[in-house]
């Protein structure tokens, strides 16, 4: 805005006066001109491994974790397969970032690894086992309780009508 004030009134005025006049700022309006505001560069914040952005302020070890099928004990054993160290993630070299994604996509991860664990429980339900009957009635197929707890599958609590609480 600052810049455009100072600018000539007339440019062709000014271009005629410059010329025959020796003061070529009669035309201007001079304003002081401050420097203008310095943004921030463009950094990348993560790096992409697996089709995840990974975070950059965190340890390999921990940043791997982000990826859907990459745990705690299949980070380490990828550090250890690269023998490389845990560094932090916005420290490693474009060539330590190749190998990282290279021994990553051995695994079954994100897209793949949802994809295989929905058929599985597809097909638990077409053949109404027991586990696919539990899935689909919506309760633990893993042998847990069911009289007080497992709510997070059973859903909210549904009070009955005609029920009412024993008197004491």
């Amino acid at each position: 805005m600052a810049q455009t004030l100072a600018m000539p009134v007339a440019p062709a005025l000014s271009f005629i006066c410059s010329k025959t006049s020796s003061l070529s700022l009669s035309n201007t309006a001079s304003l002081p001109v401050s420097n203008p505001p310095k943004y921030r560069s463009l950094s990348i914040e993560c790096v992409r491994v697996g089709g995840v952005e990974i975070p950059n302020n965190k340890r390999v070890e921990f940043s791997l974790q982000y990826i859907h099928g990459i745990g705690r004990t299949n980070a380490r054993k990828i550090l250890c397969d690269l023998q490389m160290e845990n560094k932090i993630t916005k420290d490693l070299s474009e060539e330590e970032l190749i190998t990282i994604r290279d021994e990553v996509s051995k695994y079954m991860i994100e897209g793949d690894l949802r994809r295989f664990n929905a058929l599985n429980i597809r097909r638990l339900k077409e053949i109404q086992c027991y586990r696919g009957v539990r899935h689909i009635q919506g309760l633990p197929c893993r042998g847990q309780h069911t009289k007080n707890n497992c709510r997070t599958l059973k859903g909210k609590r549904v009070a009955i009508a005609g029920k009412k609480k024993a008197p004491r």
